[in-house]
């Protein structure tokens, strides 16, 4: 699990528990006032505990007579919250979830209502990463891409992408038995971030953490925190954003080349990809560039890890964008 996404979906549930406690304590006071006799009961039922304690450690076999006496109270404590309105259970806790009284944990043990938490909170914090829509493998449209055989390669646009596709799928679906890193190459609008968004969808469903981040946001933050740029508040959320990405499951790193080139960007981009690849963390890139122009942009370092351990996909076809306008599917 991602650990600040697990805190936040901590956050929450407390957020959720305070909300039962003070629920319960109104539910309280407004039944006491009302109906006086219920809290001596509660007081009654709540005196009889360290008795029943006392009797069970001693094994005199007095615990059974404290035992009838607290289902008589608790009987006659029913009969007047239902006599008055309310059902029986009313001052039994407001909680969302019982099972964990909204802590979170039964036993130690992560309750169901957490990890379900923890998933809409992973759903969210992915989904404003990527701005989801219609990012989906069940959404990607090859009939985008022309299906006439380029004339040096002799190969369709459209199978080209049929390939390209099959393979982010497989990857995707069984992300925890794969070693490999992508690199995402072609020209703009070919459905790079697209399918860059499924795999992304797709993997963390499965429960792995994921980042996904433009590379000038990425190689920004490693500058913001090594040099100490902007604020304490900056440089703290700069070095939380490196951690996660040198420690997520898989990484994606959208428009690599778009970022500003300098020594310490480059010095950036060698640390993030060697760290990785030196932990056997999975990484997806993607990239305008040619090779040659990546040759040109990156050192022979950085250049030897990106296509000497990442597989290269080569994405084809025509502007996908340009294509959907001038079809009126905008």
């Amino acid at each position: 699990m991602d650990g600040r996404l697990l805190a936040m979906a901590r956050e929450e549930k407390e957020n959720i528990r305070r909300t039962a406690v003070q629920t319960d304590r109104a539910r309280h006071e407004r039944v006491y006032a009302q109906v006086p006799e219920l809290q001596a009961l509660d007081r009654q039922i709540a005196a009889l505990i360290p008795q029943a304690a006392s009797a069970a450690l001693g094994g005199n076999g007095s615990l059974e007579p404290i035992r009838l006496q607290s289902l008589d109270l608790q009987a006659r404590r029913a009969e007047l919250l239902v006599e008055n309105g309310w059902p029986m259970d009313y001052l039994d806790g407001a909680w969302d979830c019982p099972r964990c009284r909204d802590t979170g944990y039964v036993e130690g043990r992560m309750c169901s209502c957490l990890k379900k938490l923890y998933d809409q909170v992973r759903t969210r914090d992915l989904s404003a990463l990527l701005k989801l829509g219609s990012e989906s493998f069940g959404t990607f449209d090859l009939g985008l891409y022309d299906d006439r055989p380029d004339p040096i390669s002799g190969v369709s646009p459209r199978a080209q992408m049929e390939t390209v596709f099959g393979i982010c799928y497989d990857y995707a679906v069984d992300f925890g038995k794969r070693r490999e890193n992508y690199l995402f190459r072609g020209g703009t609008g070919l459905g790079k971030t697209f399918l860059s968004a499924c795999i992304a969808r797709e993997v963390s469903n499965q429960g792995f953490s994921v980042v996904y981040v433009p590379a000038s946001e990425a190689l920004g933050a490693f500058e913001t925190q090594k040099f100490a740029k902007g604020t304490e508040e900056d440089v703290a959320q700069a070095g939380a954003l490196v951690r996660r990405m040198c420690q997520c499951d898989l990484l994606i790193l959208d428009d690599l080349g778009t970022e500003m080139m300098s020594e310490p960007s480059r010095s950036a981009l060698y640390t993030l990809v060697n760290t990785r690849l030196l932990a056997r963390k999975k990484t997806v890139a993607s990239t305008n560039l040619t090779s040659a122009q990546m040759e040109k942009r990156y050192t022979p370092q950085i250049m030897s890890r990106l296509e000497g351990e990442y597989q290269v996909l080569s994405f084809a076809g025509t502007d996908i964008r340009l294509l959907k306008k001038e079809r009126g599917l905008d």
